[in-house]
């Protein structure tokens, strides 16, 4: 089938140029006799238009595409419409894919499923579930593509009910073994400590590939006392697939969390066989597990020679030695940051800061500080928690009170700081102050906040915040946590 010489020079115009004379064009192939006007001739001279990494590609030119397809009633014939709705999608034109969907043909899956995949980019994950319920009241049938995005959605609703009823859904249509659906359904039980449901969908998929391998190995990670499954796991992907560094840092991780020393050396020599030694995520974990398990000789060893060039392994042999009460080779290693080419962040003053109230060096704090104000380090909740932690420490609540109001990060933990550290400095007053201004604000106070906050309840002028938390407790069923239940008997008899 060819196209008339006058509609080869409009198309050519509008690949070449992108001014998109489309509607003369359009308009011009309507009137040849020799045109037969539709899709399968149309597809292959708009397609170019519309391939999603042509680095020309702007809302503009889709804008124009799609309003000259509605004008020549082009956006129901076929997928050509479709594949503009998906163009939006990836450009993050929202609102222009909005406007699309609505005049496509909705009998199909294909523009429901580009719309709950842009609501679920976007973040409103409630709407792409609402879409996906709306696509079932229309009468259309999902297909595989549906399912993907969708259950990504609910796992930013954390929905775990409604994706069990999903998941019936998918068996009954035959989806269950696609690799796409399955590893979204591993992926959502993983995270959502469903490990049993994960498992069932991951043994029943006849493609698993190492990022599905990883998602597993990562559900097992988060649990307790499954460290023999656990192995037992990698042993098994290992005859199926080659590991990456992704797992044998997440492998790594866990062993540092747990002090599982053996075990990690036995993966260190696993790592070194592969090569992956010399990948910086790989070696700032071994860091880490190193220093975490007390073998400074060699987390320093691989510090030294693979990895000084980026701050997170900076951070983690710094925090190591503070939790292990070397102090002077904490402040030696911060002096060598300071003088390197290497940045120290937030997470660097925080696993620094402790160190301060250990040595009783009030002075050494306040000038750390002045180093964070100096150098304009970001002060989030971490580094604003350990300021404030060590100025009360210290026996400088003034500070600490300076270092709160002048936070930007405010929130129920830093409260829950300020009302522990006034509480254990005696100033039941100001704690108490606190705790109102945080109710005030409409913070929600935890289990923990209520354990720092009750032993400011002991003085007759308090008693009847103290009867008050403590019906709140009751009610919301903390009373039996082992830091609330040591924290009611300092409030006093009276409270009963």
């Amino acid at each position: 089938m060819r196209l008339t010489h006058e509609c080869r020079i409009g198309f050519s115009s509008i690949l070449s140029r992108h001014s998109l004379p489309l509607n003369r064009f359009l308009h011009s192939a309507k009137q040849s006799n020799n045109f037969p006007y539709t899709e399968e001739v149309l597809a292959p001279h708009i397609a170019p238009l519309l391939e999603q990494k042509n680095p020309t590609q702007s809302p503009s030119v889709l804008q124009q595409i799609h309003a000259q397809f509605t004008v020549n009633g082009l956006l129901n014939k076929g997928i050509l419409g479709t594949r503009i709705l998906g163009v939006y999608i990836s450009c993050s034109s929202y609102s222009d894919a909005k406007k699309l969907f609505w005049q496509l043909n909705l009998r199909y899956a294909s523009p429901w499923n580009w719309m709950i995949r842009g609501f679920t980019q976007m973040g409103r994950f409630d709407l792409g579930v609402l879409l996906y319920f709306k696509m079932l009241s229309n009468g259309t049938v999902p297909d595989k593509y549906t399912f993907p995005y969708l259950i990504k959605a609910c796992g930013g609703l954390r929905a775990v009910g409604l994706v069990k009823f999903l998941h019936r859904m998918v068996k009954d249509l035959g989806f269950e073994v696609d690799v796409y659906v399955g590893s979204a359904l591993v992926g959502f039980y993983a995270e959502n400590d469903c490990l049993d449901d994960a498992r069932k969908v991951f043994d029943k998929l006849p493609l698993r590939d190492v990022v599905l391998w990883n998602g597993m190995l990562n559900g097992y990670l988060k649990f307790e006392g499954l460290e023999g499954e656990l192995i037992e796991l990698f042993e098994e992907m290992r005859s199926k697939v080659v590991p990456n560094a992704v797992t044998y840092t997440c492998l790594l991780k866990q062993c540092g969390s747990k002090s599982m020393l053996n075990l990690g050396a036995q993966l260190h020599g696993l790592v070194i066989r592969c090569g992956f030694e010399m990948q910086s995520s790989v070696a700032n974990t071994l860091v880490e597990l190193y220093a975490k398990c007390r073998c400074f000789s060699e987390a320093r060893r691989l510090f030294d020679h693979v990895v000084q060039d980026n701050i997170v392994a900076w951070n983690s042999m710094i925090g190591g030695y503070v939790q292990n009460g070397l102090m002077d080779e904490a402040l030696d290693l911060f002096g060598r940051l300071i003088r390197s080419d290497v940045k120290p962040d937030s997470v660097t003053f925080a696993s620094l800061l402790p160190l301060v109230p250990e040595l009783g060096n009030l002075d050494l704090g306040k000038e750390i500080h002045g180093y964070i104000v100096r150098n304009a380090v970001f002060l989030d909740l971490f580094l604003t928690n350990a300021l404030i932690d060590m100025y009360f420490k210290c026996k400088s609540a003034d500070m600490a009170r300076k270092v709160f109001e002048q936070s930007s990060a405010m929130d129920i933990v830093i409260c829950t700081a300020m009302i522990s550290g006034f509480a254990l400095n005696g100033m039941n007053s100001d704690a108490l102050e606190i705790f109102r201004c945080l109710v005030g604000r409409k913070m929600t106070p935890n289990a923990v906040t209520f354990a720092s906050t009750l032993p400011a309840c002991g003085g007759s002028m308090a008693l009847a915040l103290g009867k008050e938390l403590h019906g709140s407790i009751i009610r919301r069923g903390l009373e039996g946590r082992c830091y609330i239940a040591s924290a009611i008997p300092c409030v006093g008899t009276r409270l009963s």
